[in-house]
């Protein structure tokens, strides 16, 4: 069964379309108008072999706080519905990625309760055109719309654009290990309460 998802949402901010493919070969096509976002998210598919398109529009006049917020809330809602029911997927994933001088450690739980961990420290507010204060805002609205436990931590790194491009990369890993089919668990669910 294909794990697939088209999600689109509409505001008085954002126009959003997301189209994933959770096996797919990690291709990408990404245009939200902000281009470190465009690039860090084509390393979210590549590295997770996720295929992604997404088409992204807001006020950017404004700020880019609303279109980064709801970015995330919509890649969460695409990544639930591909995932249906969750049988016999791992469930969980964490990586540890290196980057020259930078570390980022990333652990996933798909298990359905929505929570954040995040702890990474910039130099700038910005990298290229993305403003970093941001981020925090970017993943709370993933986790809580995957739903999932998410747990992002930056212990080293000097260079900000680095130490973010770590954190995606070990994102997309954790999570493609966390959507990995068991072959021994296709038709269970992976909790005790036997629902996620």
């Amino acid at each position: 069964m294909a794990r697939t998802s088209t999600i689109s949402r509409k505001t008085n901010e954002t126009e959003i379309e997301i189209i994933l493919n959770i096996d797919g070969e990690g291709t990408a096509q990404i245009g939200t108008g902000i281009g470190f976002l465009d690039h860090m998210l084509e390393g979210l598919a590549k590295h997770g072999l996720f295929d992604l398109e997404i088409k992204a529009k807001g006020d950017l006049h404004v700020d880019q706080h609303h279109l980064v917020e709801d970015l995330g809330i919509v890649l969460g809602q695409a990544f639930c519905q591909a995932l249906g029911d969750k049988k016999g997927i791992e469930r969980s994933g964490y990586f540890v990625y290196p980057m020259d001088e930078a570390l980022a450690v990333v652990a996933v739980d798909l298990g359905g309760r929505a929570y954040l961990q995040y702890d990474c420290k910039f130099e700038r507010q910005f990298c290229g055109e993305l403003d970093l204060d941001l981020m925090p805002d970017f993943f709370e609205s993933f986790a809580q719309n995957i739903p999932a436990n998410l747990v992002i931590r930056m212990p080293y790194g000097r260079s900000d654009h680095h130490k973010l491009e770590a954190c995606f990369k070990a994102l997309a890993k954790s999570l493609r290990f966390a959507c990995n089919y068991l072959p021994r668990a296709t038709d269970k669910i992976p909790s005790t309460k036997g629902s996620i």
